[in-house]
This record gives structure tokens, sequence and C-alpha cells, in this order.
């Protein structure tokens, strides 16, 4: 991603999240790729996956959430059984053109509900009882744009704030998306979500939800093999402090974008041997 391209990305994500009452920080890490470029987007504090990519046909999900649960006369369909949240209609065209990939479950084995230290656990690729210095991005000769958007430690009062803050992510993945296309980038790059960790499954007494485990992910890009991917959520096996069981460890996205970008030996860089998922087209 040469210069002009970087602007482009920072242009698609610049401005007011008035309407959010956030703000997207960005920042540029990393050194040239000859393969593609990578836009790490965090949605810090922890997004609610559940009400994100929803499983709308379980009847559960209502009883678990009967003040949050989107109508599923309102949620946006992508199977019989899967749907998003209507803020997030301006990723349909990218869903309809199978350039978008979701994958559902994602996490580590035991997780840590604290902020700081999940964050130390997904910047640096380490296990949960492992403390390294160094990110992951560090071993990798990868050209970076990471973005945040701040927001997402809902624990009161979430359904408008989730609600703004997934609208503001979708209108600025749609028009980075537009951008890239009309630069030329879009088949060479690759957008992909992180954030602390999911949300409990059952709504608090605040109207929000508090820390939880496994999450869905968004990877986006022209050479990205779009579709569902990952553990889908089961509301009737729930761990024991009462988030979504992860099924798909979050090294292993790491894995699917090194491999993508060149690095035939990811096992050198994520310090053990994790599978690609086959959601790529490169």
């Amino acid at each position: 991603m040469n210069r002009r391209q970087f602007l482009s990305v920072a242009g698609a994500f610049a401005g007011s999240a008035a309407s959010a009452n956030e703000a997207f920080a960005i920042a540029r890490a990393g050194s040239a790729s000859a393969i593609q470029s990578l836009v790490l987007v965090d949605l810090e504090g922890g997004n609610d996956a559940l009400n994100t990519v929803i499983p709308i046909a379980d009847p559960r999900y209502r009883v678990l959430r009967p003040t949050l649960a989107i109508p599923k006369e309102r949620a946006l369909t992508l199977d019989e059984k899967t749907a998003l949240h209507p803020s997030l209609a301006p990723l349909m065209s990218a869903w309809r053109a199978k350039e978008l990939a979701i994958v559902q479950g994602v996490g580590y084995d035991a997780p840590n509900r604290s902020h700081y230290r999940s964050r130390q656990i997904w910047d640096t690729a380490s296990h949960v009882d492992e403390y390294r210095a160094d990110g992951w991005l560090d071993r990798v000769d990868v050209e970076v744009t990471h973005i945040a958007l701040h927001g997402f430690d809902t624990h009161e009062a979430q359904s408008r704030r989730h609600a703004a803050l997934l609208s503001a992510l979708a209108e600025r993945l749609a028009s980075l998306r537009a951008r890239l296309i009309a630069s030329g980038a879009w088949r060479k790059t690759l957008v992909m979500t992180r954030s602390d960790f999911g949300r409990a499954v059952r709504e608090n007494i605040a109207g929000g939800t508090d820390h939880g485990a496994g999450a869905a992910h968004f990877v986006m890009g022209g050479s990205v093999r779009g579709g569902l991917y990952g553990t889908p959520p089961r509301l009737d096996r729930l761990d024991a402090d009462g988030g979504l069981p992860v099924g798909v460890d979050f090294r292993r996205l790491y894995a699917t974008v090194l491999r993508a970008c060149g690095q035939s030996d990811a096992s050198s860089i994520l310090g053990a041997r994790f599978e690609p998922l086959p959601m790529l087209r490169v």
C-alpha cells in the first residue's frame, strides 16, 4: 500500500463519529509487504458478538435477552439461522459480493476477562499464561494500518450505544472498500476486526452485557472467500461465566493473514502451528 492508498484508508475512517460519541484513532505501523496490506480494526472494550452476528432462529436468544434481542424482522438475514445487526447494512454489499467472511466463536482457551490482559494476549499472540514484550506484528514483515474504535464496553444502556457504534463501523468499512476498489488496491488488502473478548450471553439489570469469551469477527477484502466460518453460538452450552465458548483460536486468524502475506513459517512468529482458515483465494 503506497502513501496515496494509505491516505485513502485514513480518509475512509477520518471525520467525526459524533453520532456514536466516539472517535477513530488512526496510526500506521509495520513495513512494506510484497503481497498485500493488512488493516486491523480494534473494537475496543469487548464487542457484543451475539447482537452483531445473531443466532436469529434460536428461541433462547430472546429468553436470555428480553430487552436487548434484535427483532427478527429488523435483522439482516445471512442464512436461515444467522443474521446481522441492522446497523451493519452498509456491509451487505460486501457480503453479497462474497468479499466478507464472518468467523464465529473466536477467542482463546481459559479467557481472561481483564481488558488490559486480554489486549496483551491478542497483541502478542501469546498463551494466557505467557507474557511477552514483543507484539506479533513486530515479528512480521507486513504493512499494517491500525485503527481503533472505542466504546464497546457496554455494561449499561447497550441497545442505542451499540447500534451507533456498529453503524459507524459499517459506514467506514464500506467507504474504505469503495475507495480501495477505486484505487485498485482492494484485491491485495485484508481488513480484520479484533476485540478484547465477547460479552456475556445474558443481559444484565442495567440493560447491558458483561465481559464474555468467544466472539465473531469480520475479515474483508477482494481476495476473501466470503461466508460463515468458525463455530456458531450454542446458547445451551455457555462457559462457566455465562459467555460463548471459544471454538476458533484467534491465532488461526493471524496464521491465515500471515500465509496470505507470504510468510511461509507462521509458527516461528506465533510460537506454534495454527491451521489457517480456508477463507482466502490467495
